[in-house]
Protein backbone atom coordinates (compact mmCIF):
# COMPACT_ATOMS: atom_id res chain seq x y z
CA UNK A 1 0.00 0.00 0.00
CA UNK A 2 1.62 3.06 -0.90
CA UNK A 3 2.01 6.02 1.50
CA UNK A 4 -0.20 8.83 1.36
CA UNK A 5 1.66 12.09 0.05
CA UNK A 6 2.50 14.24 3.20
CA UNK A 7 1.27 18.17 3.17
CA UNK A 8 3.37 21.03 2.19
CA UNK A 9 5.91 21.95 4.70
CA UNK A 10 6.62 25.39 2.99
CA UNK A 11 4.37 27.53 0.54
CA UNK A 12 5.12 30.62 -1.61
CA UNK A 13 1.65 32.18 -1.85
CA UNK A 14 1.60 34.66 -5.24
CA UNK A 15 -0.72 37.24 -5.48
CA UNK A 16 -1.35 41.21 -6.93
CA UNK A 17 -0.85 44.29 -4.84
CA UNK A 18 -4.71 44.95 -4.37
CA UNK A 19 -4.88 41.29 -2.72
CA UNK A 20 -2.10 41.31 -0.69
CA UNK A 21 -3.10 42.96 2.62
CA UNK A 22 -6.16 40.66 2.59
CA UNK A 23 -3.67 37.69 1.93
CA UNK A 24 -1.60 38.41 4.68
CA UNK A 25 -4.31 38.73 7.17
CA UNK A 26 -6.14 35.14 6.07
CA UNK A 27 -2.29 33.97 6.38
CA UNK A 28 -2.43 35.34 9.95
CA UNK A 29 -5.49 34.54 11.37
CA UNK A 30 -5.25 30.87 10.12
CA UNK A 31 -1.64 29.93 11.52
CA UNK A 32 -1.33 27.17 9.24
CA UNK A 33 1.02 24.35 10.18
CA UNK A 34 3.30 24.95 7.22
CA UNK A 35 5.70 27.70 6.22
CA UNK A 36 4.60 30.27 4.44
CA UNK A 37 5.43 33.41 2.29
CA UNK A 38 4.21 36.06 0.16
CA UNK A 39 5.38 36.90 -3.47
CA UNK A 40 3.57 40.34 -4.76
CA UNK A 41 3.79 40.28 -8.42
CA UNK A 42 3.69 43.66 -10.11
CA UNK A 43 -0.09 43.60 -11.57
CA UNK A 44 -3.21 45.37 -9.23
CA UNK A 45 -5.84 42.19 -9.86
CA UNK A 46 -4.52 38.83 -9.17
CA UNK A 47 -7.34 38.02 -11.12
CA UNK A 48 -5.70 39.49 -14.35
CA UNK A 49 -2.48 36.90 -14.66
CA UNK A 50 -2.02 34.29 -16.54
CA UNK A 51 0.23 31.19 -15.92
CA UNK A 52 2.24 32.19 -19.14
CA UNK A 53 2.16 35.95 -17.72
CA UNK A 54 3.84 34.71 -14.63
CA UNK A 55 6.39 32.73 -16.37
CA UNK A 56 7.59 35.48 -17.86
CA UNK A 57 7.43 37.93 -14.80
CA UNK A 58 7.70 35.55 -11.74
CA UNK A 59 11.48 34.12 -10.38
CA UNK A 60 11.40 32.02 -6.97
CA UNK A 61 13.15 33.89 -4.59
CA UNK A 62 16.98 32.53 -3.21
CA UNK A 63 16.24 30.83 -0.16
CA UNK A 64 18.74 27.91 -0.53
CA UNK A 65 17.17 24.19 1.26
CA UNK A 66 14.63 26.55 2.65
CA UNK A 67 12.47 27.13 -0.59
CA UNK A 68 9.40 26.37 -0.70
CA UNK A 69 7.87 22.58 -1.85
CA UNK A 70 4.52 24.41 -3.00
CA UNK A 71 3.61 27.66 -5.36
CA UNK A 72 0.22 28.40 -4.66
CA UNK A 73 -1.20 30.92 -7.69
CA UNK A 74 -4.58 32.72 -7.16
CA UNK A 75 -7.11 30.32 -8.49
CA UNK A 76 -8.42 32.46 -11.11
CA UNK A 77 -5.86 32.18 -12.46
CA UNK A 78 -5.95 31.34 -16.87
CA UNK A 79 -3.64 28.49 -17.85
CA UNK A 80 -1.74 25.50 -16.65
CA UNK A 81 -0.06 25.45 -13.48
CA UNK A 82 2.34 22.98 -14.80
CA UNK A 83 3.62 25.35 -17.50
CA UNK A 84 4.84 27.27 -13.81
CA UNK A 85 6.52 24.42 -12.64
CA UNK A 86 8.72 23.00 -14.85
CA UNK A 87 9.67 26.59 -15.00
CA UNK A 88 10.52 26.73 -11.01
CA UNK A 89 11.15 22.88 -10.46
CA UNK A 90 8.17 23.03 -7.75
CA UNK A 91 4.95 22.04 -7.05
CA UNK A 92 2.60 24.36 -8.30
CA UNK A 93 -1.09 24.78 -7.89
CA UNK A 94 -4.12 26.72 -8.05
CA UNK A 95 -5.24 27.89 -4.91
CA UNK A 96 -9.15 28.58 -4.19
CA UNK A 97 -11.23 31.39 -6.36
CA UNK A 98 -11.36 33.03 -3.22
CA UNK A 99 -8.49 33.74 -1.20
CA UNK A 100 -10.63 33.89 2.12
CA UNK A 101 -11.29 30.30 1.37
CA UNK A 102 -7.75 29.67 1.70
CA UNK A 103 -7.91 27.97 5.29
CA UNK A 104 -10.70 25.71 3.73
CA UNK A 105 -8.32 24.64 0.93
CA UNK A 106 -5.70 23.09 3.01
CA UNK A 107 -8.07 21.44 5.34
CA UNK A 108 -9.89 19.82 2.80
CA UNK A 109 -6.86 18.41 1.24
CA UNK A 110 -5.42 16.94 4.02
CA UNK A 111 -8.33 14.88 4.62
CA UNK A 112 -8.66 14.34 1.15
CA UNK A 113 -5.46 12.49 0.81
CA UNK A 114 -7.77 9.56 2.90
CA UNK A 115 -10.97 10.37 1.37
CA UNK A 116 -13.42 9.03 -1.56
CA UNK A 117 -13.52 5.13 -0.86
CA UNK A 118 -17.43 4.14 0.01
CA UNK A 119 -19.09 0.60 -0.06
CA UNK A 120 -22.92 1.15 -0.26
CA UNK A 121 -24.07 0.22 -3.25
CA UNK A 122 -26.72 2.64 -4.70
CA UNK A 123 -29.38 1.52 -7.09
CA UNK A 124 -31.87 3.96 -8.68
CA UNK A 125 -34.70 2.67 -9.88
CA UNK A 126 -36.68 3.68 -12.57
CA UNK A 127 -40.39 4.13 -12.00
CA UNK A 128 -43.05 2.61 -13.81
CA UNK A 129 -40.96 1.45 -16.59
CA UNK A 130 -43.82 -0.52 -18.97
CA UNK A 131 -45.43 2.95 -19.38
CA UNK A 132 -41.64 4.28 -20.79
CA UNK A 133 -40.29 3.95 -24.37
CA UNK A 134 -37.27 2.00 -24.60
CA UNK A 135 -35.53 5.16 -25.89
CA UNK A 136 -36.67 6.96 -22.12
CA UNK A 137 -35.46 3.84 -20.50
CA UNK A 138 -32.18 3.84 -22.02
CA UNK A 139 -31.77 7.57 -21.36
CA UNK A 140 -32.99 7.21 -17.74
CA UNK A 141 -30.89 4.83 -17.23
CA UNK A 142 -28.01 6.29 -18.98
CA UNK A 143 -28.23 9.18 -16.58
CA UNK A 144 -28.45 7.25 -13.33
CA UNK A 145 -25.16 5.50 -14.40
CA UNK A 146 -23.66 9.16 -15.18
CA UNK A 147 -25.01 10.08 -11.59
CA UNK A 148 -23.48 7.30 -9.59
CA UNK A 149 -25.39 4.48 -9.68
CA UNK A 150 -24.24 0.83 -10.00
CA UNK A 151 -27.47 -0.87 -10.55
CA UNK A 152 -29.99 0.34 -12.45
CA UNK A 153 -33.33 -0.92 -11.31
CA UNK A 154 -36.73 -1.53 -14.08
CA UNK A 155 -39.73 -0.62 -11.91
CA UNK A 156 -42.50 -2.59 -13.10
CA UNK A 157 -45.77 -1.97 -12.75
CA UNK A 158 -48.47 -4.30 -10.56
CA UNK A 159 -51.09 -5.59 -13.27
CA UNK A 160 -49.60 -3.97 -16.59
CA UNK A 161 -47.85 -6.38 -18.55
CA UNK A 162 -44.43 -5.57 -19.66
CA UNK A 163 -43.39 -7.92 -22.86
CA UNK A 164 -40.71 -5.93 -23.23
CA UNK A 165 -38.90 -6.76 -20.10
CA UNK A 166 -36.09 -9.31 -21.38
CA UNK A 167 -35.46 -6.80 -23.98
CA UNK A 168 -34.70 -4.14 -22.00
CA UNK A 169 -32.46 -5.98 -19.48
CA UNK A 170 -30.65 -7.60 -22.10
CA UNK A 171 -30.34 -4.17 -23.54
CA UNK A 172 -29.12 -2.34 -20.61
CA UNK A 173 -26.82 -5.79 -19.58
CA UNK A 174 -25.14 -5.58 -23.11
CA UNK A 175 -24.38 -1.61 -22.48
CA UNK A 176 -22.29 -3.40 -19.69
CA UNK A 177 -25.23 -1.81 -16.34
CA UNK A 178 -25.75 -3.88 -13.24
CA UNK A 179 -29.34 -4.73 -13.97
CA UNK A 180 -32.30 -5.19 -11.27
CA UNK A 181 -35.74 -5.83 -11.31
CA UNK A 182 -38.60 -4.70 -9.26
CA UNK A 183 -41.26 -7.05 -8.97
CA UNK A 184 -43.56 -9.32 -7.17
CA UNK A 185 -44.86 -11.22 -10.15
CA UNK A 186 -42.79 -14.72 -10.49
CA UNK A 187 -43.29 -14.61 -14.21
CA UNK A 188 -41.38 -11.12 -14.64
CA UNK A 189 -38.78 -12.59 -12.08
CA UNK A 190 -37.91 -15.10 -13.98
CA UNK A 191 -37.73 -13.39 -17.44
CA UNK A 192 -35.74 -10.68 -16.06
CA UNK A 193 -33.48 -13.14 -14.62
CA UNK A 194 -32.92 -15.15 -17.66
CA UNK A 195 -31.98 -11.69 -19.63
CA UNK A 196 -29.41 -10.94 -16.75
CA UNK A 197 -30.89 -9.01 -14.23
CA UNK A 198 -28.94 -10.00 -11.14
CA UNK A 199 -31.01 -8.86 -8.14
CA UNK A 200 -34.79 -9.05 -7.54
CA UNK A 201 -36.89 -7.02 -5.58
CA UNK A 202 -38.52 -8.58 -3.54
CA UNK A 203 -39.44 -12.12 -2.34
CA UNK A 204 -41.17 -13.04 0.84
CA UNK A 205 -43.87 -15.93 2.02
CA UNK A 206 -46.23 -14.40 -0.72
CA UNK A 207 -43.46 -15.72 -4.27
CA UNK A 208 -40.56 -17.03 -2.02
CA UNK A 209 -41.14 -20.40 -4.35
CA UNK A 210 -39.78 -18.42 -7.22
CA UNK A 211 -36.35 -18.22 -5.50
CA UNK A 212 -35.81 -21.87 -5.90
CA UNK A 213 -35.81 -21.20 -10.14
CA UNK A 214 -33.30 -18.42 -9.43
CA UNK A 215 -30.39 -21.71 -7.69
CA UNK A 216 -27.41 -21.35 -9.81
CA UNK A 217 -27.97 -18.16 -11.66
CA UNK A 218 -26.49 -15.94 -9.59
CA UNK A 219 -29.07 -14.01 -8.98
CA UNK A 220 -29.12 -12.26 -5.77
CA UNK A 221 -32.67 -11.50 -4.23
CA UNK A 222 -34.14 -9.09 -2.05
CA UNK A 223 -35.95 -10.68 1.21
CA UNK A 224 -39.04 -8.46 3.12
CA UNK A 225 -41.03 -9.14 5.82
CA UNK A 226 -44.55 -10.43 4.60
CA UNK A 227 -47.05 -7.33 4.33
CA UNK A 228 -48.09 -6.33 7.92
CA UNK A 229 -46.56 -9.10 9.34
CA UNK A 230 -43.02 -9.26 11.88
CA UNK A 231 -39.86 -9.55 11.15
CA UNK A 232 -40.44 -13.30 12.15
CA UNK A 233 -42.11 -13.99 8.90
CA UNK A 234 -38.32 -13.44 7.74
CA UNK A 235 -36.76 -16.65 9.26
CA UNK A 236 -38.94 -19.18 7.26
CA UNK A 237 -37.83 -17.48 3.97
CA UNK A 238 -34.37 -17.20 4.86
CA UNK A 239 -33.77 -20.65 5.78
CA UNK A 240 -35.58 -21.60 2.35
CA UNK A 241 -33.00 -19.36 0.33
CA UNK A 242 -30.16 -21.04 2.65
CA UNK A 243 -31.12 -24.46 1.79
CA UNK A 244 -31.78 -23.31 -2.26
CA UNK A 245 -27.78 -22.04 -2.15
CA UNK A 246 -29.75 -18.55 -3.37
CA UNK A 247 -28.02 -15.48 -1.98
CA UNK A 248 -30.14 -12.69 -0.81
CA UNK A 249 -30.10 -9.27 1.23
CA UNK A 250 -32.18 -8.11 4.09
CA UNK A 251 -35.00 -4.92 3.96
CA UNK A 252 -36.88 -4.37 6.78
CA UNK A 253 -38.56 -2.20 4.74
CA UNK A 254 -38.21 2.05 6.02
CA UNK A 255 -41.66 3.51 6.14
CA UNK A 256 -43.16 7.33 5.48
CA UNK A 257 -42.71 9.48 8.25
CA UNK A 258 -46.42 9.33 10.28
CA UNK A 259 -46.69 5.68 9.01
CA UNK A 260 -43.89 4.04 11.71
CA UNK A 261 -40.94 5.92 10.48
CA UNK A 262 -38.99 5.26 13.88
CA UNK A 263 -39.63 1.72 14.57
CA UNK A 264 -39.13 0.65 11.03
CA UNK A 265 -35.33 2.53 11.59
CA UNK A 266 -35.57 0.09 15.27
CA UNK A 267 -36.42 -2.77 12.97
CA UNK A 268 -33.28 -2.56 10.89
CA UNK A 269 -31.01 -2.51 14.20
CA UNK A 270 -32.64 -5.16 15.45
CA UNK A 271 -32.24 -7.19 11.78
CA UNK A 272 -28.44 -6.29 12.40
CA UNK A 273 -28.23 -7.86 15.16
CA UNK A 274 -30.60 -11.06 15.03
CA UNK A 275 -28.75 -11.74 11.93
CA UNK A 276 -25.10 -10.10 11.95
CA UNK A 277 -23.67 -11.41 8.72
CA UNK A 278 -26.34 -10.91 6.38
CA UNK A 279 -26.54 -8.28 3.80
CA UNK A 280 -29.47 -5.71 3.96
CA UNK A 281 -30.79 -2.75 1.80
CA UNK A 282 -32.97 -0.05 2.51
CA UNK A 283 -35.16 1.88 0.64
CA UNK A 284 -34.40 5.56 1.03
CA UNK A 285 -36.97 6.73 -2.00
CA UNK A 286 -39.81 6.19 0.66
CA UNK A 287 -38.66 8.98 2.47
CA UNK A 288 -36.89 11.39 0.17
CA UNK A 289 -40.09 11.08 -1.98
CA UNK A 290 -43.18 11.13 0.24
CA UNK A 291 -41.44 14.38 2.32
CA UNK A 292 -41.61 18.26 1.61
CA UNK A 293 -38.42 18.83 2.00
CA UNK A 294 -34.95 19.22 0.41
CA UNK A 295 -33.31 15.84 -0.14
CA UNK A 296 -30.10 16.31 0.26
CA UNK A 297 -29.77 16.93 4.09
CA UNK A 298 -32.11 13.47 4.46
CA UNK A 299 -29.91 11.35 2.02
CA UNK A 300 -26.93 12.15 4.11
CA UNK A 301 -28.50 11.25 7.44
CA UNK A 302 -30.50 8.17 5.79
CA UNK A 303 -27.04 7.11 4.15
CA UNK A 304 -25.44 7.96 7.43
CA UNK A 305 -27.48 5.28 9.27
CA UNK A 306 -26.83 2.71 6.58
CA UNK A 307 -22.94 3.12 6.87
CA UNK A 308 -23.32 2.77 10.72
CA UNK A 309 -25.87 -0.38 10.80
CA UNK A 310 -23.71 -2.23 7.54
CA UNK A 311 -26.40 -2.06 5.04
CA UNK A 312 -24.59 -1.80 1.95
CA UNK A 313 -27.14 -1.18 -0.79
CA UNK A 314 -29.56 2.22 -0.87
CA UNK A 315 -32.65 2.16 -2.98
CA UNK A 316 -33.79 5.58 -4.44
CA UNK A 317 -35.37 7.15 -7.62
CA UNK A 318 -35.81 10.93 -8.51
CA UNK A 319 -39.71 11.15 -9.40
CA UNK A 320 -40.29 14.05 -7.37
CA UNK A 321 -39.17 17.62 -8.35
CA UNK A 322 -37.64 18.12 -4.91
CA UNK A 323 -35.90 14.94 -5.22
CA UNK A 324 -34.35 15.57 -8.29
CA UNK A 325 -30.70 14.84 -8.09
CA UNK A 326 -30.99 12.09 -5.32
CA UNK A 327 -28.38 9.87 -7.28
CA UNK A 328 -25.91 12.35 -7.10
CA UNK A 329 -26.25 13.25 -3.69
CA UNK A 330 -26.29 10.03 -2.71
CA UNK A 331 -22.97 9.17 -4.26
CA UNK A 332 -21.55 12.05 -2.43
CA UNK A 333 -22.94 11.54 0.73
CA UNK A 334 -21.73 7.46 0.96
CA UNK A 335 -18.14 8.99 0.53
CA UNK A 336 -18.56 11.54 3.48
CA UNK A 337 -20.31 9.03 5.96
CA UNK A 338 -17.88 6.24 4.50
CA UNK A 339 -15.17 8.88 5.74
CA UNK A 340 -16.68 9.97 8.98
CA UNK A 341 -17.46 5.86 10.17
CA UNK A 342 -13.94 4.47 9.22
CA UNK A 343 -11.89 7.60 10.27
CA UNK A 344 -13.94 8.30 13.53
CA UNK A 345 -14.54 11.73 12.89
CA UNK A 346 -17.55 13.88 12.03
CA UNK A 347 -18.77 14.91 8.80
CA UNK A 348 -17.58 18.09 8.26
CA UNK A 349 -15.09 19.95 6.85
CA UNK A 350 -14.51 17.39 4.29
CA UNK A 351 -16.74 17.71 1.82
CA UNK A 352 -19.40 20.23 1.51
CA UNK A 353 -21.74 19.45 -1.80
CA UNK A 354 -24.33 18.62 -0.03
CA UNK A 355 -25.13 22.20 1.55
CA UNK A 356 -26.68 23.86 -1.69
CA UNK A 357 -29.34 26.54 -0.37
CA UNK A 358 -26.65 27.32 2.59
CA UNK A 359 -23.40 28.12 2.27
CA UNK A 360 -20.58 26.24 4.72
CA UNK A 361 -19.38 29.95 5.60
CA UNK A 362 -20.26 32.80 4.40
CA UNK A 363 -17.18 35.04 3.31
CA UNK A 364 -17.50 38.79 3.66
CA UNK A 365 -15.10 41.89 4.28
CA UNK A 366 -15.79 44.56 6.82
CA UNK A 367 -16.32 48.25 5.66
CA UNK A 368 -12.97 49.53 7.00
CA UNK A 369 -11.34 46.68 4.95
CA UNK A 370 -13.30 48.13 2.18
CA UNK A 371 -12.71 51.13 2.67
CA UNK A 372 -8.89 50.69 2.69
CA UNK A 373 -9.11 48.83 -0.38
CA UNK A 374 -10.45 52.03 -2.14
CA UNK A 375 -7.94 54.15 -1.03
CA UNK A 376 -5.18 51.91 -3.34
CA UNK A 377 -7.75 51.72 -6.21
CA UNK A 378 -6.74 54.17 -9.19
CA UNK A 379 -9.05 52.76 -11.60
CA UNK A 380 -12.82 53.79 -12.07
CA UNK A 381 -13.33 49.69 -12.15
CA UNK A 382 -16.53 49.15 -10.12
CA UNK A 383 -15.82 46.58 -7.41
CA UNK A 384 -19.13 44.86 -6.08
CA UNK A 385 -19.06 42.96 -2.24
CA UNK A 386 -21.42 41.70 -0.46
CA UNK A 387 -22.37 40.40 3.62
CA UNK A 388 -25.08 39.61 5.76
CA UNK A 389 -26.00 43.25 5.74
CA UNK A 390 -26.23 44.84 2.65
CA UNK A 391 -24.19 45.12 -0.59
CA UNK A 392 -21.28 47.50 -1.38
CA UNK A 393 -19.72 48.85 -5.14
CA UNK A 394 -17.00 51.01 -4.91
CA UNK A 395 -14.39 52.12 -7.50
CA UNK A 396 -11.50 55.06 -7.20
CA UNK A 397 -14.31 57.77 -6.87
CA UNK A 398 -17.77 55.99 -5.53
CA UNK A 399 -18.20 54.21 -2.20
CA UNK A 400 -22.46 52.64 -2.30
CA UNK A 401 -23.24 50.66 0.52
CA UNK A 402 -27.07 49.36 0.85
CA UNK A 403 -29.70 46.47 0.33
CA UNK A 404 -32.07 47.91 -2.52
CA UNK A 405 -30.32 47.03 -5.44
CA UNK A 406 -32.54 49.78 -7.42
CA UNK A 407 -31.35 52.17 -5.16
CA UNK A 408 -27.67 51.24 -5.36
CA UNK A 409 -27.72 51.42 -9.38
CA UNK A 410 -29.51 54.56 -9.69
CA UNK A 411 -26.50 56.10 -7.07
CA UNK A 412 -23.93 54.47 -9.40
CA UNK A 413 -24.68 56.88 -12.48
CA UNK A 414 -24.26 54.64 -15.18
CA UNK A 415 -26.47 55.33 -18.66
CA UNK A 416 -24.12 52.39 -21.34
CA UNK A 417 -26.75 50.09 -21.67
CA UNK A 418 -23.87 47.11 -21.87
CA UNK A 419 -22.01 48.11 -18.33
CA UNK A 420 -26.06 48.61 -17.04
CA UNK A 421 -26.82 45.24 -17.66
CA UNK A 422 -23.27 43.92 -16.28
CA UNK A 423 -24.09 45.52 -13.20
CA UNK A 424 -27.90 45.06 -12.98
CA UNK A 425 -27.12 41.06 -13.32
CA UNK A 426 -23.97 41.33 -10.72
CA UNK A 427 -26.26 43.22 -8.48
CA UNK A 428 -29.80 40.97 -8.58
CA UNK A 429 -26.86 37.99 -7.78
CA UNK A 430 -25.28 39.69 -4.98
CA UNK A 431 -29.11 40.36 -3.56
CA UNK A 432 -29.74 36.91 -3.77
CA UNK A 433 -26.80 36.08 -2.05
CA UNK A 434 -27.61 38.26 0.81
CA UNK A 435 -31.20 36.99 1.02
CA UNK A 436 -30.00 33.14 1.54
CA UNK A 437 -27.13 33.99 3.11
CA UNK A 438 -24.09 32.76 0.54
CA UNK A 439 -20.66 33.86 0.07
CA UNK A 440 -20.91 36.53 -3.37
CA UNK A 441 -17.91 36.56 -5.57
CA UNK A 442 -18.25 38.98 -8.68
CA UNK A 443 -18.73 37.89 -11.88
CA UNK A 444 -18.52 34.14 -10.52
CA UNK A 445 -21.36 31.45 -9.77
CA UNK A 446 -22.73 31.64 -6.38
CA UNK A 447 -22.23 28.23 -4.77
CA UNK A 448 -25.19 25.44 -4.77
CA UNK A 449 -22.92 22.65 -3.56
CA UNK A 450 -22.69 19.75 -5.66
CA UNK A 451 -25.38 21.49 -8.30
CA UNK A 452 -22.96 24.35 -8.34
CA UNK A 453 -22.16 25.25 -12.75
CA UNK A 454 -18.73 25.98 -13.40
CA UNK A 455 -18.28 29.84 -13.74
CA UNK A 456 -18.22 31.65 -17.35
CA UNK A 457 -14.63 31.08 -18.92
CA UNK A 458 -15.25 34.51 -20.45
CA UNK A 459 -16.41 35.97 -16.87
CA UNK A 460 -12.80 34.67 -14.71
CA UNK A 461 -11.16 37.96 -15.78
CA UNK A 462 -12.66 41.50 -14.83
CA UNK A 463 -14.41 42.95 -18.13
CA UNK A 464 -17.73 45.71 -18.04
CA UNK A 465 -16.86 46.79 -14.78
CA UNK A 466 -15.38 50.35 -15.86
CA UNK A 467 -17.37 52.97 -15.54
CA UNK A 468 -17.72 55.03 -18.95
CA UNK A 469 -15.20 58.14 -18.66
CA UNK A 470 -17.15 60.53 -18.00
CA UNK A 471 -17.64 64.24 -15.27
CA UNK A 472 -18.62 62.88 -11.89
Amino acid sequence: MSEAPRGPTRVLFVTGRLAEPALRRVLAEMAPPFAYDVAVLNITVAALMTTGWIVRHFELPDRGPEGPDLVLIPGLCEGDPQEIGEKLGVRVEKGPKDLREIPRHFGRAAAARDYGAWDIDIIAEINNAPRLTREALRRAAEYFRASGADVIDIGCTPGLPFPALGDVVRELAAAGMRVSVDTFDAGEIRTAVTAGAELVLSVNGSNIDVARDLAGTGARVVVVPDLGRTLETLDPNLEKLEQWGVPYLIDPIVEPIGFGFMASLERYADVRRRYPQAEMLMGIGNLTELTAADSTGMNALLIAVCQELGVRAALTTEVIPWARGAVREVDVARRLMHYAVTQHTIPKDVDDRLVTVKDPAVLTFTEDELRALQASITDPNFRIFADRDGITVLNNQRFVRGTDIQDIFAQLQVTEAAHAFYLGKELARASLAVTLGKTYRQEGALSWGYLTPPDDVKSEHVRLTQRPDRKP
